[in-house]
């Protein structure tokens, strides 16, 4: 208001115009002392509600919902103004503003803050070790590999060493050659039973075709009667060879396709353990026929340490597999004489015409023929 008056003073003393000067100078005083009022109003409403305003604004913040969000964003944000406008003012204003004003403005500033939080993401441990194992298998698939055929190339080109158990190697050959020696013996003892079973169904029609001439033909009757009796009884001696040869043939192959066969399987898995053995060795040698820095040590230590597993799993296969080489001498000794005296039996009682003892070969080793039409039950048995 001072300002005011000093200014209407100096438009009076100006001499040129006094009415028109006194007429803008009233003008002035007036539109000064309304900008003025409305001033001082806007003040003391502005400092009210700046005193007020963290408990109506925390109110508001603390029942609105999801849901009113959206339609009380521009009104929050047309509050923030004006406390923005208010703050200003009472930091800018005279000495009369309390301090209270500002120290309760400051708690709006900072619960309407919103810090954003970022940054790179980080993937945890257990996301990361499946993948790292897998190529670390990989990695260690691929050096294996790598040693080994080398080291198959060099003893096939004869240019590398290779570690020999004489004995051991002789009783593997000595296995291989009797596994091809008794898989003949079953391909042959297959074709017998094969032929004598073609003879048998042979017998056993040309028993019929004499039986029905022997009816039809009543000046050869005996005759005919004869030779129908003697081929029925061959062709029935013949199922009971057919019976004996069948389950050698069981028993045999038996004994060559999975006995045998389970022995030479840890054979394989020693000759692999074998070939990991003396090329980790050959490698080891190269490493230390080379300088000695602090480059190579590490990997000399690496490669000694990788040696002594490849030793230790080459002896206990070479063991595992003397040990199984033992029992399999044992069984087999025990399987085959017991099919070999059952072979001889019956052979021999079958071409003797000793029904009896083709018989009793084949109860003492538990033997039963099939009946024909065995196989499928009788009508009893279904229901």
């Amino acid at each position: 208001m001072s300002e005011g008056i000093v200014e209407v003073e100096a438009l009076e003393v100006q001499p040129d115009d006094p009415q028109k000067d006194n007429e803008e100078a009233e003008a002035d005083v007036s539109h000064k002392a309304i900008e003025d009022a409305e001033y001082a109003e806007a003040d003391s409403k502005e400092t009210k509600m700046a005193q007020e305003s963290p408990r109506n604004t925390a109110a508001e913040i603390s029942v609105t919902s999801n849901r009113d969000s959206d339609g009380t964003r521009e009104d929050v944000f047309q509050m923030d103004l004006k406390h923005g406008m208010s703050e200003n003012h009472i930091s800018s204003s005279s000495f009369g503003a309390t301090a209270e004003g500002i120290i309760e403005a400051g708690p709006k500033k900072d619960m309407m803050k919103v810090e954003p939080v970022s940054g790179p993401v980080v993937l945890s441990d257990d996301l990361k070790n499946p993948a790292m194992e897998k190529l670390d298998l990989v990695r260690k698939w691929s050096i294996n590999t790598y040693k080994c055929t080398r080291q198959i190339l060099s003893e096939k080109l004869g240019r590398g060493s290779r570690t020999v158990d004489l004995e051991l190697e002789a009783q593997i050959e000595i296995l291989r050659d009797n596994k091809r020696k008794y898989e003949h013996v079953v391909k042959l003892a297959q074709t017998l039973g094969s032929q004598l079973y073609q003879m048998v169904q042979t017998q056993r029609q040309l028993g019929d075709a004499f039986a029905d001439l022997s009816l039809k033909s009543p000046e050869l009757h005996e005759e005919f009667g004869f030779n129908a009796e003697t081929q029925k009884l061959l062709s029935k001696n013949g199922e009971t060879l057919l019976g004996a040869i069948n389950f050698f043939i069981c028993s045999v192959k038996t004994l060559v396709d999975k006995t045998i066969e389970d022995t030479m399987v840890n054979i394989k898995q020693y000759e692999n353990a074998r070939i990991e053995y003396d090329a980790y060795r050959t490698d080891l040698e190269e490493l230390n026929l080379g300088p000695r820095d602090a480059t190579t040590v590490p990997k000399i230590e690496q490669s000694q340490y990788a040696f002594q597993a490849y030793r230790e799993k080459y002896e206990k296969m070479r063991n595992d597999v003397s040990i199984k080489l033992k029992f399999l001498e044992e069984n087999k000794v025990k399987v085959l004489h017991n099919q070999l005296v059952l072979f001889h039996n019956a052979i021999a009682a079958y071409y003797a015409g000793n029904q009896k003892q083709l018989e009793q070969t084949l109860k003492q080793f538990h033997i039963k023929l099939k009946t024909p039409g065995a196989d499928t039950p009788s009508w009893l048995e279904e229901q």
